[in-house]
């Protein structure tokens, strides 16, 4: 029987269910079993009204005592429910005279919904609810579970889908994980572990199962995970049979570098740069993700790896997610490489059209042995002549497809690919979301860095903060002004950096205050960062476009507004805009009037730690796996049971798992993968 066949055969499912139940990816009858609930509602119990609290959810049974439509900014419908313990308000703001006619005083009501602080005390907002004829109306006996659900397609409708299945017992169930797995873990079955989180009995431990930890929802979320890893694993070892050039490091133009620098290269430096020249050394193509902290010296390491192809003959990409970083290391790489007879070619788009032609011709005669830019790099106008190494900064801002594109710029075999982030990645992030990338780290910064304090001050105590920049400008120091984004509404962003400059322009004067923003001309943009950089402008008031890569070692101060309003992580990247040079560094927080407890204590971590990882770590823990990866991998970490942060523990035993599984049960790897993925194929190569 066809998957289609398969679906239609159930009760209800007709062409147009059928359409939308595709659109969720549920394509067979197995598919329906493992479209599987995200959380579940409890209704198995009443909660008495004395113990209600904000943002409970839950069942509240009373009597109707008041009944009345009120009028304000909107007209409501307003009930009060009064139980033996207390009494709790109904609220709808969208009603019908016969809803309004159910509520009659003596009425009972049983509801189900959020309870919410409203204008008459604890209230529910459009409940789900049931005028009872008998007291002892019984309540549901399992915990009900939601489904992710797409337009035209109820919950109720696919609880009774899945329903259906579980009762016909015809969806064979394959056990793909080996028995001694299952009692090493104490674990259930496939069959009874799906048939617990579909349909979970009221003698099950229900707090388990809300708060994620039933031994059920630990099996599912091995094998998902497992199918994850191994997924990451197979296109690692295609991509490892594909051919590229091997490149001996020779070491000829890396000495000659190295010998002109003022500096040593760390210890860390060091140990990467030599795992890179031997992943460039191999004919398989190179896949490697360099994690290094702010101002760990990425940036050395990537041009040390570019010379090893460069010296062969072979063409360099170095993509960035900005113009204003493009600049900066087409600066450096020109400073650095020039006079090692390296011709570096540039492409963003603010250059002329006789700039980009003949940065163009440069690239496609193969003069440019190293091309820096940004995604004007992947569009189909540019050709290399012979790209052999693809570098790209700031991994996590590049979508996928971009990635691919100009990985796919190489004519001579596969491009080796070299990823740097300056957002380090928890560990056990990092096991689960990169298992076909190796991962290096710089986890060392350069000698001579003074370590930068964060202070936490409130808006109220702005005028000392103004004071504070005012005497740190007569003493010759320059200082970031960051105002962040309010609201995601980038013109009244905008409008505050704008209102910022102006007011600080005056409080300031007569030193001298910059402002740079994204709606800016690239040009306009660059030609301010440049006076900041040469010391004309001691003040820059500036959206959140300097995050990444914009060096000034004068910079000593940096000040963000509404830090509560950014990520850990992207606060760590402002913060590392100062204390790039030798002089003693601040950060100042100046959080705003409405910040809550939580918010407080999250710019804490800010306070108390200068360690990437650590911040990385609290991010994850705080705003999840899709914010701390990015673009790419947030397709590839939509879970559907399994919990990157709640089942941390179990990632070291997936990795030898997945080596168990490919070495004595290679047959279910496939099985495995299809099973909890979509088609992943094309996007593993990046």
């Amino acid at each position: 029987m066809s998957a289609k066949d398969d679906l239609l055969s159930l009760k209800g499912v007709g062409a147009k269910l059928l359409e939308k139940l595709h659109k969720m990816h549920v394509f067979s009858k197995q598919d329906l079993l493992f479209h599987l609930p995200y959380k579940y509602q409890d209704r198995t119990r009443i909660l008495p009204m004395k113990f209600l609290k904000a943002n409970m959810a839950g069942v509240v049974q009373g009597k109707v005592t008041y009944s009345q439509v009120m009028f304000g900014k909107k007209r409501s419908l307003l009930v009060r429910l009064n139980d033996e313990t207390g009494s709790v308000g109904l609220r709808f703001y969208f009603f019908t005279k016969g809803q309004q006619d159910q509520f009659k005083e003596g009425n009972i009501v049983r509801c189900y919904g959020e309870i919410r602080p409203g204008q008459s005390g604890f209230e529910i907002y459009h409940p789900e609810y049931q005028v009872l004829k008998h007291l002892n109306t019984p309540l549901d006996n399992t915990l009900t579970p939601l489904y992710p659900i797409t337009d035209g397609i109820t919950q109720n409708k696919v609880r009774l889908l899945v329903e259906q299945v579980i009762e016909s017992r015809q969806t064979i169930l394959t056990e793909l994980l080996p028995a001694l797995l299952l009692e090493h873990y104490k674990l259930p079955t496939l069959a009874d572990a799906l048939n617990v989180i579909h349909h979970p009995q009221r003698q099950d431990d229900i707090q388990d199962l809300l708060q994620g930890c039933h031994p059920a929802q630990k099996r599912l979320a091995i094998e998902e995970l497992l199918a994850h890893h191994l997924s990451l694993k197979k296109h690692r070892a295609i991509l490892k049979q594909q051919h590229s050039i091997a490149f001996t490091d020779t070491q000829n133009l890396k000495t000659q570098l190295l010998s002109a620098l003022p500096f040593a290269l760390t210890n860390a430096q060091t140990k990467v740069v030599a795992e890179i020249a031997q992943d460039l050394s191999v004919a398989s193509p190179m896949l490697r993700l360099v994690q290094g902290d702010v101002g760990s010296g990425k940036t050395l390491v990537a041009i040390l790896s570019a010379l090893q192809v460069i010296e062969h003959g072979f063409q360099v990409a170095m993509m960035a997610p900005t113009e204003i970083l493009a600049e900066q290391h087409f600066n450096n790489f020109t400073q650095w490489l020039e006079p090692l007879g390296v011709k570096v070619a540039w492409l963003v788009g603010k250059q002329t059209k006789k700039q980009r032609d003949e940065a163009l011709a440069m690239i496609v005669s193969g003069e440019a042995k190293m091309v820096v830019g940004t995604h004007a790099l992947f569009q189909d106008s540019v050709e290399f002549n012979n790209l052999a190494l693809a570098i790209i900064d700031e991994q996590h801002r590049f979508g996928v497809d971009q990635r691919l594109a100009l990985k796919e710029k190489g004519k001579h075999g596969h491009v080796h690919q070299l990823t740097m982030t300056a957002t380090p990645i928890p560990r056990t992030l990092a096991m689960s979301a990169y298992a076909d990338l190796d991962c290096s780290v710089i986890d060392e910064l350069p000698p001579g860095r003074t370590p930068i304090k964060t202070t936490l001050i409130a808006q109220q105590r702005r005028p000392q903060v103004v004071e504070r920049v005012n005497v740190a400008c007569s003493e010759g120091k320059q200082i970031y002004w960051v105002c962040t984004l309010i609201d995601e509404n980038e013109e009244m962003e905008l409008e505050a950096a704008q209102k910022t400059f102006e007011t600080l322009t005056t409080q300031l004067h007569p030193h001298k205050v910059g402002l740079v923003h994204g709606k800016m001309k690239p040009k306009d943009k660059a030609s301010i960062m440049s006076d900041f950089k040469q010391g004309l402008i001691q003040v820059l008031v500036a959206t959140t476009v300097i995050e990444v890569g914009v060096d000034v070692p004068n910079a000593s101060v940096m000040i963000i507004e509404n830090p509560e309003r950014l990520g850990l992580s992207q606060l760590h990247q402002l913060r590392g805009r100062v204390g790039r040079g030798s002089q003693e560094s601040f950060c100042i927080l100046m959080y705003g009037e409405t910040v809550s407890q939580i918010g407080r204590e999250r710019l804490q971590v800010m306070r108390e730690t200068n360690d990437g990882f650590a911040i990385a770590q609290k991010d994850l823990e705080l705003r999840g796996p899709g914010e701390v990866l990015g673009t790419r991998q947030t397709g590839a970490m939509q879970f559907k049971i399994a919990d990157i942060i709640r089942d941390q523990a179990l990632l070291p035993q997936i990795e030898q798992l997945a080596n168990s599984i490919i070495r004595d049960y290679p047959e279910n790897i496939e099985p495995l993968i299809k099973r909890w993925l979509s088609d992943t194929s094309r996007f593993a190569q990046v």
